[in-house]
């Protein structure tokens, strides 16, 4: 006898007593960007609700966020000093790290991570710093790794180094334990792809290149096996979560992550993604809570445990209305 599968599909009580997946505002982390040295909040015009924050504001979206139960903030910095050593990245007093101080003034159960790399922190935009008009990897290592340990010791709880130079999680995890933050977790950007999906973050963030690009050392979209050989490095380096970027078009990776390992896997539904959704639902060609709501789920179907989205607190509303 045929079987007739449309049974448990009948009614939204039987569809949802068999789902097999769901997202929880606690799978959810928000990005914010932190510019130093201004007051107001300044909206980001390629990214619709999302904004610039000063320090001064993140006492107060902190705890909107933890209210939310969305399950940690993901810190971007904007200096306002730059130079070749990205010297601004690792001050005691930098951007980043007064914000992890107000962030856990304000709400000290929020986890706080933090994105490690120099982009944002040198004249030149690259992830590294350079020898020639070539990124340098080891020269490169010590600089994030002292990065991460000023962002432990402002109170960080996760540090993120994204800079994709070889060997920076087994820096980090060194300069870590041997400074007295063996406790302090690494989250690997393993998996993050030289892609056109970070168009709108880079003027968010004030991190376009000012030559060339990263193509050099951020993956080749079209290689899944050189992504698992980055995560299995990462792995052997000691992350403590792993990282697949950009999201929805990179289902397969985050797949093969999850076959691979054990560890927590993150998917970055990155700022290209966002703003596509934004600028179609403006426009009326796609219900933005259905289609984000379809995607967080794509992302938690195909094995990821944490969603890294700038649609963090509209969709913690959503869920937490269900």
């Amino acid at each position: 006898m045929p079987n007739r599968l449309r049974r448990l599909r009948r009614t939204e009580s039987l569809r949802a007593l068999v789902r097999e997946t769901h997202v929880q505002a606690s799978d959810l982390i928000y990005p914010i960007f932190v510019r130093e040295g201004q007051t107001e909040a300044e909206p980001i015009l390629s990214m619709p609700g999302q904004s610039r924050l000063p320090v001064c504001n993140l006492a107060a979206a902190a705890k909107e966020i933890q209210e939310l139960g969305v399950g940690a903030v993901l810190l971007f910095g904007l200096p306002t000093h730059k130079d070749e050593e990205a010297s601004s990245s690792r001050d005691p007093n930098g951007v980043v790290q007064n914000a992890i101080k107000a962030i856990k003034d304000a709400t000290p159960d929020l986890v706080v991570m933090t994105d490690v790399c120099v982009c944002a922190y040198t004249p030149h935009g690259h992830c590294g710093v350079l020898k020639g008009s070539v990124v340098d990897n080891e020269a490169s290592l010590p600089l994030l790794a002292q990065m991460a340990v000023s962002h432990a010791e402002a109170g960080a709880d996760v540090v993120a180094p994204s800079s994709m130079m070889d060997e920076q999680v087994g820096a980090l995890r060194t300069a870590l334990n041997q400074t007295g933050f063996r406790d302090t977790a690494v989250m690997a950007y393993s998996a993050k792809f030289s892609s056109a999906f970070y168009g709108p973050f880079r003027e968010a963030a004030d991190s376009s290149p000012s030559f060339g690009d990263r193509a050099s050392y951020q993956h080749d979209y079209a290689n899944a096996r050189h992504a698992r050989r980055e995560l299995l490095e990462d792995i052997a380096e000691g992350a403590d979560i792993l990282m697949v970027k950009p999201g929805i078009a990179y289902l397969d990776i985050v797949l093969r992550a999850r076959e691979l390992s054990d560890l927590p896997i993150a998917a970055y539904a990155v700022s290209g993604e966002y703003s596509m959704i934004k600028a179609a639902a403006e426009r009326g060609w796609l219900d933005e809570k259905k289609i984000v709501l379809e995607t967080l789920t794509a992302f938690r179907r195909a094995g990821a445990d944490l969603v890294i989205t700038y649609h963090a607190k509209e969709a913690a509303k959503w869920l937490n209305n269900n």
